[in-house]
């Protein structure tokens, strides 16, 4: 009888035990929704999870807003954050929510197909959604594209005067000294910052837009863009828009600057599994595909080509380095930029 009474209560025992472990994974692996704390706010990325709801069923609930905010948000939400993947622009904030231990692998086999090696985490802590040139786009009745060549040649005195930039808070721009932190050494990326400085044609203001419309009107002559801002100013609603650009000549310098939009699995995500469908979804060809004939950008596909529009500008020769080192060196180069009195 005992034996009897203690085999029963052994098996009530594993019973009870699988109730309660099939309740506990019960919201990861059944859930029917992913969150996204999102600093891309794009007509082509609503399209992307509109389709992805369609095709799965899962919910994809977006919050969006500036990237500092988002990671702001989701360093006070801590553990209790609702974000499964935070997707963003520029290497400089995702290496923010990864150094702020915000963040866990991100990887599977599809995504390791989709995606080169280069344009992932080292530890698979980040993965690449788009590619962002940065190239230098000057006045095509007043400059002559010969006499263009490097970000260095920038400094030189033939450009004193005629030099337009964003301010030294634009992140395109810290990411952009922070590579030549990693590919030419700390004292060369300050004696750059220091050169654009001196050769500036007014303070720097405005985003990327800003600076292509006020070549447009006369105020300078070069400046330093993502390449996708071209491509939404010249398919633009508004004339204005489309008319600035059209005054504009786009140069690849050597080694040509770039960054990348991407994504990263919050370190608390309740909706994993989820998460990392969206994450293959969105890096698969045909989203790929939308993202460069939409939004003008690189794909990070391997397997899918750039648009015929990006096609036509040049060939795309990138910097060799490490993405990663964008982020590690961006706090260095807001101080170098700092001492240069870049505003």
């Amino acid at each position: 009888m005992k034996k009897t009474k203690l085999k029963l209560a052994i098996l009530a025992s594993v019973a009870i035990a699988a109730i309660l472990s099939g309740c506990a994974n019960s919201g990861p692996e059944t859930s029917k929704e992913v969150n996204v704390y999102s600093a891309r706010h794009y007509e082509v990325d609503k399209q992307a999870y509109i389709d992805f709801e369609e095709k799965t069923g899962i919910k994809v609930n977006i919050i969006e807003g500036k990237a500092p905010e988002l990671l702001e948000r989701m360093k006070r939400e801590g553990a209790d954050t609702q974000a499964d993947l935070f997707i963003t622009a520029d290497m400089g904030n995702i290496y923010q929510a990864i150094d702020g231990d915000m963040t866990q692998e991100l990887t599977s086999k599809i995504l390791n197909e989709n995606i080169p090696e280069k344009l992932r985490g080292e530890n698979n802590e980040w993965i690449a959604l788009t590619k962002r040139a940065r190239v230098i786009v000057y006045d095509k009745e007043k400059v002559n594209p010969n006499s263009l060549s490097t970000y260095a040649a920038l400094t030189d005195n033939e450009w004193k005067g005629k030099l337009l930039v964003r301010g030294a808070d634009s992140v395109y721009n810290q990411s952009l000294l922070a590579s030549f932190i990693a590919t030419e050494g700390e004292e060369y990326a300050k004696m750059w910052a220091q050169g654009i400085v001196d050769n500036l044609a007014r303070d720097p203001k405005g985003n990327d837009r800003d600076q292509v419309k006020a070549i447009a009107a006369g105020e300078g002559l070069v400046t330093l863009v993502n390449t996708y801002y071209l491509g939404q100013m010249l398919n633009s609603a508004d004339p204005e828009e489309v008319k600035a650009a059209q005054k504009v000549g786009i140069f690849f310098p050597e080694n040509t600057h770039v960054n990348i939009s991407g994504m990263v699995l919050s370190k608390y995500s309740a909706n994993k599994a989820n998460a990392i469908l969206l994450a293959e979804y969105l890096t698969s060809v045909k989203v790929q595909e939308a993202y460069t004939a939409q939004n003008y950008e690189y794909p990070a596909n391997k397997n899918v080509e750039p648009s015929e529009l990006l096609k036509t500008w040049g060939e795309l020769k990138p910097q060799d380095l490490d993405l990663s080192d964008l982020g590690r060196n961006n706090k260095k180069a807001v101080e170098l930029f700092a001492r240069a009195a870049w505003k």
